[in-house]
């Protein structure tokens, strides 16, 4: 069984994740184990106040080191009494590497995640440098928070888990899953609009429809994607970079 500890300020957002979908029947079955860890719960004063001005001036507030470092101690602590035996904390943040499906497979790795959720304008960089193996953002853009990436991260690496996804070629085959686009998909009827499905498909010769899906797939990648193409020999070396230190420095 996987195990997600997610730090976050509103884990009613991971209902989303947990109430409806294959996300939800994944879980029921026992798949992967999600708890969710609310720092306020982890504050000394009475008004569970987990934000304060940054030093230096500066707009908004910061997220307190002490709760936040205490919620993923707590977190770590119930994966080491579950027995896991690989575990590492991600920092979901715009300046972390960003998310690709080879980053995602390499995640998925790890028996257990501890994903740290952010608000208001960012957290204390301590807790990064004693507590967080590595950052990862979704794309080069700015969210209210780190609970929808982590949804992303979260639904990414579950629907690659055994018995997730009822056949293993459908996450074979998907966008990027081979480093391109997915071909074009077809079911009935037949003729739609005056639009047919193409021949080969119907024909029953499975080299040749296998044949068109890689050539189509190619075709798409080229047209829609072809950063695709010609990063991929890059984008590789630092996702296995990036896998490398997880591995050194999981926890």
């Amino acid at each position: 069984m996987k195990r997600f500890d997610i730090v976050t300020l509103f884990p009613e957002m991971f209902s989303a994740l947990t109430g409806s979908g294959i996300t939800a029947r994944a879980e029921n079955r026992g798949i992967y184990d999600l708890v969710c860890w609310n720092p306020r719960e982890f504050a000394d004063d009475t008004r569970r106040t987990v934000d304060d001005r940054p030093y230096g001036g500066g707009a908004g507030m910061i997220l307190m080191a002490d709760p936040l470092v205490k919620a993923i101690d707590a977190a770590k602590k119930r994966q080491m009494s579950a027995g896991v035996r690989t575990s590492t904390t991600i920092y979901l943040s715009p300046q972390g590497q960003v998310l690709t499906q080879k980053l995602v497979e390499e995640i998925s790795r790890f028996d257990g995640l501890v994903l740290m959720s952010g608000r208001y304008e960012g957290i204390d960089e301590r807790v990064i440098e004693t507590r967080v193996d590595h950052e990862v953002s979704i794309g080069d853009y700015v969210l209210s928070g780190g609970e929808l990436p982590a949804m992303v991260l979260l639904d990414a690496i579950i629907r690659l888990l055994p018995d997730v996804v009822n056949r293993e070629e459908s996450v074979v085959d998907e966008s990027h899953s081979a480093g391109t686009l997915e071909y074009p998909q077809y079911t009935r009827p037949e003729i739609f609009e005056g639009h047919r499905v193409p021949e080969v498909l119907l024909s029953g010769h499975h080299a040749k429809i296998q044949e068109w899906k890689n050539k189509q797939a190619l075709q798409r990648t080229r047209l829609r994607r072809p950063d695709l193409l010609k990063n991929e020999n890059s984008d590789t070396q630092t996702d296995c970079l990036f896998w490398d230190e997880l591995t050194k420095r999981g926890r």
